[in-house]
C-alpha cells in the first residue's frame, strides 16, 4: 500500500518531476504533485508524494526532512487525511454599509 507524504517549504520553482527525482533516491515514487493555485497557476510552496511502501515512506521522512531542494530546506512528514470542509459558496452578506452621517461632498445639499 502506498503511503502519502506531505512536503513543505518548497521553492516556488520546483516542478512535479523535480519532486519525483528528489524522492526517487530513497525508493519507488508512485506519484509526486506540487500543489498550485488554481487562479494564478503558481506553486503554493507545498506538495504530496506517494511512496510505494511504508518502509520507503519512513526512510524518506528520516533522510529527506531538512534536506535542501532548489536552495530551500524542505519539510517531509506523513500526510494527514484531508479534513472535510463545508461545500458551497458561503455567500451571505457580511456586515457592511452604514449609511447616514455627514457627507462633506454633498454639504451644500444638506443646508436647512
Amino acid at each position: 500500500m502506498a503511503t502519502k507524504l506531505f512536503v513543505g517549504s518548497l521553492a516556488y520553482s520546483v516542478t512535479d518531476d523535480q519532486l519525483q527525482e528528489f524522492f526517487a533516491s530513497v525508493g519507488t515514487v508512485q506519484s509526486a504533485k506540487v500543489i498550485v493555485d488554481r487562479d494564478s497557476s503558481r506553486s503554493k510552496g507545498f506538495g504530496f508524494v506517494e511512496m510505494s511502501t511504508e518502509e520507503e515512506a519512513q526512510k524518506a521522512v528520516s533522510e529527506l526532512n531538512g534536506k535542501e531542494l532548489e536552495g530551500r530546506a524542505v519539510t517531509v512528514s506523513e500526510a494527514r487525511p484531508q479534513e472535510d470542509r463545508p461545500r458551497g459558496g458561503g455567500g451571505g452578506f457580511g456586515g457592511g454599509g452604514g449609511g447616514g452621517g455627514y457627507n462633506r461632498d454633498n454639504r451644500s445639499n444638506n443646508r436647512y
